[in-house]
């Protein structure tokens, strides 16, 4: 077949299947610069930055411009230069400036192409008012006065993630990017993911660090401040230190730790196996009782928070196994505390996560015992890095040191949960044996590798056929969830994890625009897993120790109240309600309807107009108020309405008409 080609600069480029002509003068050495171009998004080409000049043609941006044989491109005429120029002084016109102390200052694209193109002045005024920084939720900060409008997080959240917490608002120079209604991130349907901040280009969005407190109980006397590492960490962190994506940095991790004071040093990994033996046991058990099918995960803290906001009817489909990450902290001050001589309270537990949902996850109601959180600190792959600046640490003259026991060993099951398909592949190697009774001699199962966003497979155990799927993104999560409730597909298992590709790609590791960086980081874990001795998480001769000697047999009582957990229906939306219907009275009846999206969906609209006319007839304005409002959280049962004091679910107009006339009479009454 004929080669076909695109001269760029004088040279013939060959067109091998790239969507556009960026694509084809970065395949030519040319680093185009962008802002708005994201390889996995679409295509949104409103920053200009990619401008080229196309012979006949003029001025055009290549993102978003298919590559056609015979094209003649310029990608550095005055022309070229002096618009990318201008784009550049008037984003950096109504830009916030304080870049030494900026979050993302080292790896901020707006200081770096303003350096690259020569920007020494900006000629243009700023016409933007200040605005207040949204830092209320615990995972994510949130600057407007950063934001450059280039669109990266509005698609990451509604393309990737299938959320859309976040969108454009208002027209012209008024334009803003900002959460539903103004709201901050904390009171709308964020899962706190964090991708926004991973593709966002400036400090804009940044995940929220938990620096300073951890700094503080270092310092803080009769504290004894213990740590662990999330198995992507390690394959990520040696990015900011110059070293390549996947390379193994554990040792050298180990190291600075302990040069800045951590007491003792533990890896995510051991509750990983921990996890598996849980979760496996779990799996098994709800095949042999008839329980809901199927399983779902529950290591991801935003997934675990989007079926709560969006699937609450399927909350029991989740696995009750708490995260690695919780069950470290309930194990680490639950049994290792007393046998270091250790309050729990005297013992501070941080993780280092790939994750900005770990931030959240940690502080939520479940995961505190007698007042006191399981996990008080999260920081991610970026904080531990600014830790080690911050402290002087040489990192790449660093010797490397070994983690602390008992909850430093692990095994390869362990360390492949940072990979999409990691938990799977790593259950499997647990619930083969069990169910089949014999030792399962080759502990891979490529089936559930890859890089597809939904990937299935089916297993025969035990002479029985088994159908799996292991899923990333949560637009993907959302697709299968449709299919499922449809009867459309019929799983046993399933593995779900928010970040694409999995946690290696936590919006808390190194930014990295190396299009090879996730390919590496996830072939470092796997080469990891074959690097130790142990492959299956129940060879893990410390666990068995420790079920032995102080949490009884797999899924046991004991082992049941520190490993697992419960979820609840969550709402989206936080916010006062909408008064519908109101008249003059200052002491009447209060009549709410959630018009939430899954009361919503199930006729809540319909049901609050109808109350607000059946008021309106009855002449009750005075007497009555009606109001909109967002959420019970019992989104399975709607729609739901309060009359008064009393909640009423699966609630229609008779039930509705019939409440508020009650009420009325038993009011007239007092």
């Amino acid at each position: 077949m004929e080669q076909k080609f695109v001269t760029i600069d004088g040279r013939d480029i060959p067109i091998e299947g790239e969507k556009n002509l960026l694509e084809v003068i970065r395949k030519a050495g040319i680093d185009i610069p962008t802002f708005c171009y994201v390889s996995e998004l679409s295509v949104y080409g409103a920053c200009r930055m990619c401008t080229v000049e196309i012979e006949g043609r003029g001025l055009q941006t290549s993102c978003s411009t298919p590559p056609e044989p015979g094209l003649k491109v310029k990608t550095n005429t005055d022309a070229v230069r002096q618009i990318r120029r201008v784009a550049l002084e008037l984003i950096l016109a109504n830009h916030e400036r304080e870049c030494t102390t900026c979050g993302k200052s080292t790896s901020c694209k707006l200081q770096d192409l303003s350096r690259k193109m020569g920007v020494d002045k900006i000629r243009f005024r700023s016409i933007k008012k200040p605005m207040s920084v949204d830092d209320d939720n615990p995972s994510i900060v949130r600057n407007p006065n950063k934001c450059i409008l280039c669109g990266d997080c509005v698609r990451m959240c509604e393309e990737v993630q299938g959320i859309g917490a976040i969108d454009f608002a208002y027209r012209g120079h008024d334009t803003m990017v900002q959460p539903a209604f103004g709201k901050g991130l904390d009171h709308v349907q964020c899962v706190y993911c964090g991708q926004c901040t991973r593709v966002c280009p400036t400090g804009a969005l940044t995940p929220k660090s938990e620096i300073n407190d951890v700094w503080k109980s270092l310092q803080t006397a009769g504290k004894t401040v213990v740590v662990q590492i999330a198995p992507a960490v390690r394959v990520a962190l040696g990015e900011a230190f110059g070293y390549q994506a996947g390379e193994l940095t554990t040792g050298q991790i180990v190291a600075a730790l302990k040069m800045m004071g951590f007491r003792k040093v533990f890896d995510t990994c051991f509750s990983a196996d921990l996890t598996i033996l849980e979760e496996g046991n779990e799996f098994i058990h709800r095949l042999t009782e008839g329980l809901p099918l199927p399983m779902f995960t529950s290591c991801c803290p935003a997934w675990v928070k989007y079926v709560e906001q969006h699937y609450p009817e399927m909350i029991p489909n989740l696995s009750t196994c708490r995260s690695p990450q919780q069950m470290f902290g309930s194990v680490a001050k639950g049994v290792f505390a007393a046998e270091m001589g250790l309050k729990k309270e005297d013992m501070i537990v941080v993780s280092i996560m790939p994750c900005t949902a770990k931030k959240f996850e940690a502080k939520r109601p479940e995961f505190f015992t007698d007042g006191i959180a399981d996990v008080d600190h999260v920081i991610t792959t970026q904080e531990l890095a600014q830790m080690i600046n911050e402290f002087g640490i040489q990192f790449r003259n660093l010797k490397p040191e070994s983690l602390d026991m008992p909850m430093g060993f692990k095994t390869g099951a362990g360390v492949i949960f940072g990979n999409t398909g990691g938990v799977m592949e790593a259950a499997l190697r647990y619930v083969y044996e069990k169910v089949e009774g014999k030792t399962l001699e080759n502990p891979d199962f490529h089936e559930v590798r890859g890089e597809a966003g939904i990937r299935e497979c089916e297993v025969k155990l035990a002479g029985k056929t088994y159908t799996l799927a292991v899923i990333h993104s949560l637009a993907n999560a959302k697709e299968i969830i449709r299919k499922i409730k449809s009867g459309e597909k019929k799983y046993h298992f399933i593995e779900f994890m928010s970040c694409p590709a999995g946690c290696i790609n936590g919006a808390g590791q190194p930014v990295n625009f190396d299009p090879s960086y996730r390919k590496n980081r996830t072939k470092g874990l796997y080469e990891a897993d074959k690097m130790l001795q142990l492959h299956k998480s129940q060879d893990n001769p410390y666990l068995k120790e420790l079920y032995a000697t102080k949490l009884g047999e797999v899924g046991g009582e004991k082992a049941h109240h520190l490993l697992h957990t419960h979820y609840n229906a969550r709402r989206r939306m936080k916010g006062k309600s909408m008064v519908i219907l109101d008249g003059q009275q200052t002491d009447k009846l209060e009549i709410r309807v959630c018009v939430g999206t899954s009361c919503y969906l199930k006729g809540s609209q319909d049901l609050l107009h109808h109350l607000a006319r059946h008021v309106a007839a009855q002449g009750l304005q005075d007497q009555v108020q009606v109001k909109a409002t967002f959420c019970f959280e019992k989104c399975d049962k709607g729609p739901t309405i309060k009359v008064g004091g009393k909640t009423i679910t699966h609630c229609d107009v008779a039930k509705a008409t019939a409440a508020v006339d009650k009420a009325v009479e038993d009011l007239k009454k007092v």
